[in-house]
């Protein structure tokens, strides 16, 4: 959701505290200073009443007078968990088995706080019983005793990658996208990263093992703090086809290629490059909102609700989504998306979008897609509030409130010019010369009655998307899917000569705005790992605006002015500085200032090393699809395998002099030994464990086959010395090793003794060291007790024993346990964990 944010400038790097704060339950109040002793140190909940939001939303009628109260009465009670089974995870079968089989039965007459609740559902609208909705709130998931396990297994499973938490509505924008394994898919307001994991998943569904799919995802986000949350959510993904970027979503570059400017053997890419112009078959515009619809599970936006929320962030809304468009391939789609249920974020923008690009964008029909979804149609009709008015259209607007009520709100979008309207020209605290009635409070005129004079647009809003709460016990949300049916006219070329050093007016107003919906920047709205953070930040490396790009006569970047913040004195001479100081290529071969450079790994003596020890087949493509973060190659540390689509966008954006901010790429392939040990090897590669699944059916060299007892007991003891395994065999073939990283495959009897070994999408694996004297896994201890989980349950329904028949308890006994720390020495962060073929 963070297209609009603040650019993280003065930011430190993020840290693992930043992650468990992310997750902290809002439903509960910060503790208060415990000197006073009269303060009440028990559990209080946020206060669920506001006045003005009744008020609004009873006037725009997003819901009719006989349902209103079944919807107040939803919107005040926590949200119920939801989460997401990955389905491109080898264990995906196994983990909706475990909850058909196991959880649903046993939570099936759980009685929580007295009431007795279903438990845990599949959501019957999302395919192949992949999504799923528990019925119990987070606080009762994290207090209740009797729902522990339930617990404990969704953050194993979260953390691991196996499952996604997050809030059921949030699921439903990439649906409605319609991605094919190869299309090109831009999420421009993408962090935390949920929907980017959705997308992804989507990309490689039917992908076979060790093949790569032919599109890509290029996943942006405006601050540099959640771009590394982006990251962390999407490694678990473990894909060559991503890109993460850094950018404002309203000036996202579009990299055009003018291929008289430069000489592209200069940097060694083929004259005949096949991309001139980086456009996206689908565009997921998530824009940064008010986020009303997260209620919920955000209860302190109770608190700070208020009109000026939704009409301070329109023009930003507006702005991404033009960008959205301009960058979307003609025959393309783009779903526009929000957690707000405010018209003026949602049908105004939408109505906007279609006035500008006139018949060159159509509102798509989806009734017919995901019928089980309980939703409602877009509004034609609704109204605009602003100081305690009710604004019917843009004439009822006094001149001096123009600066930040814009036509595009309305349902028209007409604008009026009316010189002779002096009546409403009356400054705050003046009276009108008729002496008529005048609002005490902000001294303006009323207008005349809305009800009699409101519009409606002509646009088929009725194709949108509502999901209201009470419908299915969830959120709020809105989607509109649209299609590119041809280029979209210019209407008036964007000015290039003026310098983004300094915020716009709108983006002034959207950071205040920020503050005023969400004061911490932990606050999860949208997802279990979400937030709506409606800021705006500038970007002062951006590049020009392309020729031909689209505006309207009301330019968003200019209104919205009535939320701009007090700036300090030196805020624009401070501003001016450090936009200088960005421009200026702290690191070798990167244009971006703190940001490594992209560099492709053209080191045929590193690279042949690693393929002749690893004995990689030559089918698997090596050479122009390796890439690095440091521009020395002696001194590289890890080694990103990239899929042809992204080696086609990194070509591109080096031709155009770097416009992309990237802070993310491809897939983490190889690491650099740092051990002792590790530097004395014929190669000074080791394979990490994300990239362990693609490669691994074109291993040769350094890869074994283990009994199922042997992996079991290399999982409890982590290291193993080659005597002491159960099969003699397979501990003498162990130490016959190089010295160095290995593999070592999960034989579940298919698997003859013979060579050349077999890998299929069922295929288990793990990465291990060689040592000396004996074998050690290098997977992190989490991720070895699940893995051993796993096992012990598909063994079971498999032999009809319990887990503990199937470990022989003398062979416990006898193993000896080997410290591997003199092994290994790995960072926390860097450690290997379990690779798998699927």
């Amino acid at each position: 959701m963070g297209g609009g944010g603040r650019g993280g400038r003065n930011r430190a790097r993020t840290q693992r505290k930043h992650f468990k704060e992310n997750r902290e339950n809002v439903w509960k109040r910060s503790k208060h200073d415990s000197s006073d002793s009269n303060t009440n140190s028990g559990w209080e909940p946020f206060a669920t009443q506001n006045a003005s939001f009744d008020e609004y939303y009873k006037g725009q009628g997003i819901v009719s007078p006989e349902e209103w109260e079944a919807f107040d009465s939803v919107i005040r009670k926590p949200l119920p968990a939801a989460f997401r089974v990955n389905s491109s995870s080898q264990f995906c079968a196994d983990i909706i088995s475990q909850l058909e089989n196991d959880f649903m039965k046993s939570l099936q007459t759980e009685a929580i706080d007295g009431v007795e609740v279903e438990g845990i559902r599949p959501l019957p609208w999302y395919p192949e019983n992949l999504a799923w909705q528990s019925n119990y709130s987070r606080m009762q998931l994290r207090k209740n005793q009797t729902l522990e396990r339930f617990h404990e297994f969704l953050k194993q499973e979260n953390e691991i990658g196996n499952i996604t938490r997050q809030e059921a509505v949030s699921m439903v924008p990439p649906l409605f996208l319609d991605v094919s394994p190869d299309h090109f898919v831009l999420d421009m307001c993408a962090a935390p990263g949920s929907k980017t994991f959705q997308l992804l998943e989507i990309i490689h569904r039917s992908t076979k093992p060790g093949t790569l799919p032919g599109g890509m995802v290029v996943a942006n986000d405006v601050d540099s703090q959640r771009c590394n949350l982006l990251i962390h959510q999407t490694k678990r993904m473990c894909t060559a086809n991503l890109i993460v970027t850094n950018h404002e979503a309203q000036h996202f570059p579009g990299c055009r290629l003018n291929k008289n400017s430069s000489d592209s053997s200069e940097i060694g890419i083929l004259k005949e490059q096949s991309m001139g112009q980086l456009m996206f078959d689908r565009v997921l515009c998530d824009v940064p909102c008010s986020g009303d619809g997260t209620l919920r599970k955000a209860p302190d936006i109770w608190r700070k609700w208020n009109v000026g929320m939704g009409n301070g962030i329109h023009c930003l809304q507006v702005q991404i989504a033009m960008r959205g468009i301009s960058l979307l391939k003609v025959g393309g789609r783009m779903v526009y998306s929000t957690c707000s249920m405010n018209p003026v974020e949602n049908e105004a923008v939408v109505a906007e979008i279609l006035r500008r690009c006139g018949g060159s964008v159509e509102l798509v029909d989806v009734s017919s897609e995901l019928p089980q979804l309980v939703r409602r149609p877009g509004l034609k009709k609704w109204k605009v509030r602003d100081k305690g008015m009710w604004l019917a259209s843009y004439k009822d607007v006094p001149k001096f409130r123009r600066v930040g009520i814009v036509p595009s709100m309305f349902p028209s979008g007409q604008s009026v010019i009316d010189t002779t309207d002096d009546e409403q020209d009356i400054g705050l605290g003046e009276k009108p010369e008729n002496g008529g009635d005048i609002n005490s409070e902000n001294g303006i005129q009323p207008p005349e009655d809305p009800e009699t004079l409101e519009e409606g647009s002509h646009h088929p809003l009725e194709r949108c998307i509502r999901i209201v709460p009470h419908d299915q016990n969830t959120g709020a949300f809105f989607i509109a899917v649209l299609r590119k049916l041809s280029p979209t006219p210019a209407i008036q070329a964007k000015p290039v000569n003026l310098p983004r050093t300094m915020p716009s007016n709108n983006e002034k107003g959207c950071e205040k705005l920020s503050n005023d919906v969400i004061a911490s920047p932990n606050v999860n709205q949208e997802d279990d790992t979400d937030e709506k953070f409606p800021e705006a930040a500038s970007d002062t490396d951006l590049v020009q605006n392309e020729p031909g790009e689209a505006v309207s006569e009301h330019d968003p970047s200019q209104p919205c002015e009535e939320n701009k913040p007090e700036e300090a004195p030196g805020d624009k001479e401070n501003d001016l500085k450090k936009a200088g100081g960005k421009r200026k290529l702290q690191i070798p071969g990167s244009r971006w200032k703190g940001v490594d450079p992209v560099v492709f790994l053209r080191d045929e003596t590193t690279i042949n090393s690693i393929k002749t020890f690893y004995g990689i087949n030559d089918s698997f493509v090596l050479n122009g699809q390796l890439v690095t973060r440091n521009s020395d190659s002696k001194h590289v540390k890890r080694i990103y395998h990239i899929s042809k689509s992204v080696k086609d966008v990194l070509e591109l954006n080096l031709l155009v002099g770097q416009q992309l901010k990237i802070t993310s790429v491809g897939l983490k392939m190889f690491e650099r030994q740092t051990s002792k040990e590790g530097t004395s090897t014929s190669c000074a590669f080791r394979i990490s464990s994300e990239g362990l699944p693609l490669l691994l059916p074109y291993i040769t060299k350094q890869i074994l086959c283990a009994s199922p007892v042997d992996f079991k007991h290399l999982l409890q003891y982590k290291t193993i010395r080659y005597a002491d395994f159960v099969d003699a065999e397979f501990g003498e073939k162990a130490s016959n090793l190089m010295l160095g990283c290995c593999v070592v495959i999960l034989n579940e009897g298919t698997q003859a003794s013979a060579d050349p070994i077999q890998v299929d999408a069922s295929t288990i694996a793990i990465g291990c060291w060689k040592g000396r004297a004996s074998l050690t896994v290098m997977v992190a201890a989490i991720e070895c007790q699940e893995m051993l989980e796993r096992l012990l349950i598909r063994f079971e329904s498999v032999n009809g024993t319990s887990p503990q028949e199937n470990l022989p308890t003398d062979v416990a006994n006898e193993v000896e346990v080997e410290e591997p720390n003199d092994v290994l020495e790995m960072d926390e962060q860097e450690t290997l964990e379990m690779g798998t073929a699927g």
